[in-house]
């Protein structure tokens, strides 16, 4: 659907509303593309405030289990926890695989390519590779 290119330094959560805006499914008649999807499903390593708000403000469900910490704080707050359908987060796999399957094209898991945009056609080029299989 939408990714976004950083360095190998930079953590996952920081890019999480510049994929989420980079979205757009097209409709199959006419219309605008679909820019907000129903449900998100993210590890714990999504699970903050600034995320939850975000999902929350745009009317998204969440799937996204809670870490530890966060956990004791809204315990020692009062507060109760966030809704988590573990059934639901078994389909994040999906993702986890297309990760694994992207790893199998060389140039993809070491990154020969100097410039961002060949590491990004790469990946694009991989991706349609994946899905016409």
């Amino acid at each position: 659907m939408a990714f976004v290119l950083t360095g190998g330094n930079i953590n996952d959560c920081t890019q999480f509303t510049a994929v989420m805006e980079a979205i757009r499914v097209p409709r199959t008649g006419a219309g605008r593309p679909r820019t907000r999807p129903a449900q998100v499903i993210a590890d714990k390593g999504y699970s903050s405030r600034t995320i939850r708000t975000y999902l929350r403000r745009r009317k998204i469900g969440a799937t996204i289990p809670e870490r530890a910490d966060q956990l004791a704080g809204r315990a020692r707050r009062g507060h109760r926890r966030h809704a988590f359908d573990p059934i639901r987060y078994k389909r994040r796999n999906v993702v986890e695989r297309c990760f694994n399957r992207l790893k199998h094209f060389k140039g993809i898991a070491t990154r020969y390519d100097k410039l961002a945009a060949h590491y990004r056609s790469a990946v694009i080029i991989a991706c349609l590779l994946l899905w016409l299989r």
